[in-house]
This record gives C-alpha cells, structure tokens and sequence, in this order.
C-alpha cells in the first residue's frame, strides 16, 4: 500500500516538484584528530600551511588544538559537496607535518590516564586556541561534563531547503501562512522532528564506534561488551539535554531555559542531535526563522578516507525528502514522540554490533516505505542500489560498519587498524599531483575563491 502524502507533499507531488525536495543545499564539517605514526595524539602545532585556525572558515579546530574540521561551502547536490571536502581534506593532510595523519575513528585515540590540566598541557592537549571567550567556555565545559566528553569527532550536515519549494507552498497556502519565515519554520521543523524520531534507523546503518581506547572512561566505568555507536549513546559526545522539536518557539524557549538555570553553562552548548539554526544566536532564529538545519548524528565513516560517503549523503537526502513529504507530528505529541525516539537511539547505540537489533523488524518496514517512496518519484538506480544495500545490512548486521570493525579489534582496541586506515589516506593525499595551496595567504578565502582555487573553474 502507498502510503500518502500530506496536503503539502501531494502540493509538491502534483507540481511535479518532488526531485526538488531533495535538492537541499548541502554543507559538510568533518571532525578528527591529528596522530603521530604511533596513533598517539600529535604534537605538532596547527599547520603553517593553512593559514591562521582563527580565521580560515573552511579548516579550523573544535575543542582541541589537535581536533581539525574541515568545512565546506554549500552545493547544491552531494556529489559537489563530496568534491568540496576531497579538496580541503587533502589540502589539510598535504600541510601535515612529516609523519603526522589524520585518525579516522570518531572515537579518540588513547587518553592520558592523569587528565589534570598540568598533564593534558605537558602532552600537548591544549583547548583550540578560539579566543579568550571561547577558551574560557571549554575550560568550564570539560570541568562540568568531563574532559574526555569533548573529545569524541563526527560528521555534521547542514541542510537547506530548496528556495522554489518554500515558494510554491506559500502561494498555493495563504491561509496558513502568511510569509516565507512562516513557511520555513514549518517545513525545517517537520524534517528535524523525522530525523530526532528515525535517529536509531541511521544509528543502526551508520554507527561505527564499538570500543573506546585507553583511558576514555574512567576506571571501573567501561562498558561490559563492545556496542554499535558509543558516540551516538548516553556515553557519548557532551550534554545529555533534550530539545523541544514541537516548534521554533518552543526549541528557543527549552534551551534558555536550560541556560537560565545552569543545566547548559549557555545557549551556545546545546548540542542536539538535530540544530535548529538561523542568525548568529537563538534570538536571531526566534525573530527571523530557520536558514538550515544542522544534523549531528553521523560517525566518522573509516572506510573513507573523508570520513563519510557520498551513498550516506544520498540517503540522508532521500529522508529529509521523505519527511517533507508526509505529514508533520501533531504538535502536543512532538515531545513524548522526541522522548521516545531518544530511548530507542540509545538502545541501538548500545547494541552488541553483531546482533540484530531488537527494532529489526520496524527498521524493515520503515526501509520498504522508504523504497516505494523513492520508486513512486522516479529515483534514479544508485538509490535503488543503496537501499538494497541497507537492507542487507539490517537483516545481516555483520554487514554494518560497527560490526565490520570488530574484525580489527584486539585487545579491545583499535589502535593498530586506524593507523594502518590513516597511513593508507596519508600517503594517498601526498601523491595527490596538484594539491591546492590557497589557503596560506594572509586573508581568508571566500566560497567562491576557493572554489575557483580548487576546480580551476572547470567545475
């Protein structure tokens, strides 16, 4: 049975404006530390090679001086998005120093065992020079939620809606909305409530942090059994705080709250799974509405070399499609739904990777809906391929990346695959015939520059 379309999705479905629904423009920051050739942290400085971390937007540093993430600019498709971050990812190795790489787990290589500030300083684990501000906020941050909570990386994917789409809406619904802001709202808050509720589905296809290495939790505090995506789970990155997804309004309203009575040291540490984001602060997105949307809920993919995969952009894509297209979640069920959705992300997150999960049967139905949505407007092959794979990989869970990771784990560790994993991208990059070299000037690159700079204007 098909399933149907809200009245705005059978809107876009009757304009023929579906393969718009997926044109999000598609922005990427990838996360991950620098090591030596032991797959120890580094400690060299921020490489001379591109520019100052302070003001370069498209490779600076987050939490850690060692913590690198690479920025793209907006595309328009995933495969531009994918050229983008091919290009800063090897400009950033290629400025390495001799014998440094690029750890491509999102869990962090070994921790020193003593975390006092006096030690983390000797080994070179300084906070990410951001500012006086900004370095004063991570200091408290690690005090609050522990120093190694900061340090897990990942993929992040900002998300934008097709500008004819909010403007068919508009036209064609006067009577529920009386501006694009209006519009916008609507829409990006109904695709961040579809990735909050479906955050277990990608947590289960794409998690891949089974274990932590040395030092990561504190003693006596390790889990019993290797788990699907530690990052993703209660263990993982940062804050345990629950947005409120019901509507902007409300999402502003949860996070100064949080702000107010200490539980966030300020707005700014909301890290949820999903970013609401419009402006410079949360009173820009409550006057002005939503630009984008930020998703936080990818681990680093080590299989690539970038840390992420163009078929994972491509079915990220087909869910926010999908979302826009169905009914939004009735807004006095938003939370108990979110809250929900919450405890099921955990479970899978924590699930013995080898294991099927205990939503097996759900995650089935849910793909087979995604399927027959994407055969009713008319993807091209490469969909039908990945969903066939994902299939696979629900009913096979030693198809999954968190489960094909713990044929390299011994000892309990990592350690010897990631740095085999980071030689290997290293010493690709360095062979790379032309690398781009712009970003050692003095003033910083715009978006348009550096795509000239990267492509030679052939792209």
């Amino acid at each position: 049975m098909i399933k149907m379309f809200s009245r705005i999705g059978q809107l876009i479905f009757d304009n023929e404006a579906v393969a718009q629904t997926s044109d999000f423009t598609m922005g990427l920051e990838i996360e991950m530390q620098r090591i030596d050739e032991e797959g120890n942290f580094s400690k060299e400085p921020y490489p001379a090679g591109i520019g100052d971390e302070k003001t370069n937007p498209w490779i600076t540093t987050d939490y850690l001086e060692v913590m690198t993430e690479v920025v793209t600019p907006s595309a328009e498709h995933a495969i531009d998005a994918m050229h983008y971050l091919y290009g800063i990812n090897t400009a950033l190795r290629v400025a390495l120093a001799p014998g440094e790489m690029l750890w491509p787990l999102s869990m962090p290589p070994a921790l020193p065992a003593d975390k006092s500030p006096e030690n983390l300083a000797k080994e070179n684990l300084v906070f990410a020079k951001a500012g006086p501000a900004k370095e004063a906020y991570l200091v408290e941050w690690a005090k609050r939620r522990g120093w190694s909570q900061g340090t897990p990386c990942g993929v992040h994917i900002n998300l934008s809606i097709s500008e004819h789409i909010i403007k068919l809406v508009l036209q064609n619904f006067p009577e529920r909305f009386r501006n694009e802001t209006e519009v916008r709202n609507h829409l990006y808050t109904v695709v961040a409530q579809g990735f909050v509720r479906y955050r277990w589905f990608i947590t289960y296809l794409f998690g891949a942090s089974p274990v932590a290495e040395a030092n990561y939790f504190e003693k006596d505090k390790e889990l019993p059994h290797a788990v699907r995506s530690l990052r993703q789970s209660s263990q993982g990155f940062g804050t345990k705080f629950s947005g409120d997804y019901s509507s902007v309004k409300a999402y502003v309203a949860r996070i100064e709250a949080g702000a107010k009575d200490g539980t966030l040291i300020s707005d700014y540490e909301f890290h949820g799974p999903v970013r609401l984001k419009g402006g410079k602060n949360l009173q820009d997105l409550k006057k002005n509405g939503i630009d984008y949307i930020e998703l936080r809920m990818l681990d680093l993919d080590p299989s690539s070399s970038v840390g992420v995969r163009t078929s994972t952009l491509r079915f990220i894509r087909l869910l926010a499609s999908y979302f826009i297209m169905n009914p939004a979640i009735k807004e006095d069920e938003v939370n108990a739904i979110m809250s929900r959705a919450d405890e099921m992300n955990n479970e899978v997150a924590l699930e013995a990777p080898t294991q099927p999960t205990r939503y097996q049967n759900k995650a089935l139905a849910f793909l087979q809906t995604l399927a027959a949505y994407a055969n009713r407007i008319q993807l091209g092959p490469e969909y039908q391929e990945l969903l066939d794979d994902l299939e696979d990989r629900i009913e096979n869970p030693r198809t999954t990346p968190a489960a094909k990771l713990m044929n390299y784990v011994e000892d309990g560790s990592l350690r010897k695959y990631a740095v085999r994993k980071a030689r290997h991208y290293q010493n690709a990059a360095l062979q790379t015939i032309s690398p781009f070299q712009g970003f050692e000037r003095e003033e910083p690159l715009t978006a348009t520059e550096l795509r000239q700079g990267l492509f030679k204007g052939n792209w």
